[in-house]
């Protein structure tokens, strides 16, 4: 039988391949419960990713590690005892150290001293490159769910803060797979401590989805935060840009200054304005969009309470919120502050043209009366070359009169030159008149 169709496909697209995976590049590591991750997130501002492949080098049996490995911005690596997950991000690099714990750990070993138990070598972890905004461990067990005095114990190791926390999403028997509780504080050593509390029967890879949505949260709330600082400082300079505005604006209406001191002003108020606008629009934009997936990360938790306990999302909505409504604002506020600027630019712009197009009304004025004068005085200066003219010319009749007289003629000179005058102002007028005639051809 002959197929209905060749299934070979038409020229790949260059890019197929690489926007394909793209959706696989970054997958969620797989967990088995118990465990314990040190999460670290770093700016790296200035830190190339060779310097951080230096730094991979350092942990052992890594030292061959090569830079085509890091190319594509994500590397998990299999050590004993842990596993290492590195991942490059525009403006920051995570470092997800993963350890599996003992089966047999018990309530009383979630302490404060948990993290001096455990094998993964934190003097690597003190020498990352770059600037850290998140660190985190989370502790992660596979039992305590029902215990009646799991929050006693959690506290333990947690602290004496208050506590926030839910439950977390649903399994196919309608219960929560897992519970959540942290302070989301920084403790001694600079980390924040995070436990969850899953189900028993819980996958590596469901473990591995539920760490890697906290540490993203976390993660994102802290650069969305970055701009924060920036929107407050933003705020007393955007106040005095608004101050200068108005003074200018009221100067314009009332013709105080000229336009030119106006413009002036006026220019170096929109210079300041569109430099904040290049120094901090990136910022912004970025805020809103580690902002949106805080949101998103917060929605895929699927959250419920615990008894007297505020959930992450309350906990969000009520900090997080008020900070990025004052990023919005001030990037709103700085953005309408550049309209208004290009507005006062546009009127004084339009006084200016219109006071131009008087100006050059008033100078055509004075050229067409200029050139009506200059028009009149030519006819006046033609009209005395004529009589210039015949003046010579009759002059010459009577010099040729005499002349004709003198040869014995019976002719009056002056008679042969007083008739010689119409005649001769007739071809002067004539004259003339073809000049200008082939003047104007």
């Amino acid at each position: 039988m002959t197929p209905l169709f060749n299934l070979k496909l038409p020229a790949e697209d260059s890019l197929r391949t690489a926007l394909h995976n793209e959706i696989h590049t970054r997958p969620s590591a797989s967990i088995e419960l118990p465990a314990v991750i040190f999460y670290v997130a770093v700016l790296n501002v200035n830190v190339t990713v060779q310097d951080e492949l230096d730094h991979l080098r350092k942990l052992p049996g890594q030292s061959d590690l090569a830079l085509a490995q890091l190319k594509a911005n994500f590397l998990q690596i299999q050590s004993d005892p842990f596993t290492l997950i590195w991942e490059r991000h525009t403006e920051f690099t995570r470092y997800t150290l993963i350890q599996t714990l003992p089966r047999s750990l018990a309530w009383d070993q979630v302490c404060p001293d948990l993290t001096q138990t455990v094998a993964t070598g934190t003097p690597w972890i003190e020498f990352i490159p770059g600037r850290t905004i998140t660190a985190i461990q989370l502790v992660m067990l596979n039992h305590g769910m029902d215990d009646p005095d799991a929050l006693s114990h959690a506290r333990q190791w947690l602290g004496e803060n208050t506590l926030i926390g839910a439950k977390m999403g649903r399994t196919t028997h309608g219960h929560s797979h897992s519970h959540l509780l942290s302070t989301l504080r920084i403790d001694a050593s600079g980390f924040e401590r995070i436990l969850v509390l899953a189900s028993p029967d819980t996958s590596p890879s469901r473990a591995g989805r539920i760490a890697q949505r906290i540490l993203e949260l976390e993660t994102y709330r802290m650069m969305a935060l970055l701009s924060l600082p920036v929107a407050k400082s933003l705020g007393n300079k955007l106040t005095q840009t608004e101050v200068q505005l108005v003074n200018i604006t009221n100067r314009l209406e009332k013709k105080i200054d000229t336009d030119e001191v106006l413009l002036n002003d006026l220019a170096s108020l929109a210079v300041q304005v569109e430099s904040a606008t290049a120094e901090h629009s990136y910022r912004f934009s970025a805020a809103r969009a580690y902002n949106a997936i805080v949101l998103e990360r917060i929605s895929e938790m699927r959250e419920s309470p615990l008894s007297g306990i505020q959930t992450v999302g309350e906990f969000m909505q009520r900090r997080l919120a008020p900070a990025m409504a004052t990023v919005n604002a001030t990037s709103e506020r700085l953005a309408n502050l550049a309209e208004r600027v290009a507005r006062a630019s546009a009127l004084l712009r339009t006084r200016v043209e219109i006071a131009a197009e008087q100006h050059n009304q008033q100078l055509l004025e004075k050229l067409t009366r200029g050139q009506a004068l200059q028009l009149r005085l030519q006819s006046t200066v033609e009209g005395l070359s004529i009589a210039a003219i015949t003046y010579y010319v009759v002059s010459l009749a009577l010099y040729v009169g005499k002349a004709i007289k003198a040869l014995g003629v019976n002719l009056n000179p002056e008679v042969f030159a007083g008739l010689m005058i119409p005649f001769v102002l007739f071809f002067a007028r004539k004259t003339i008149q073809k000049i200008h005639q082939q003047i104007h051809n």
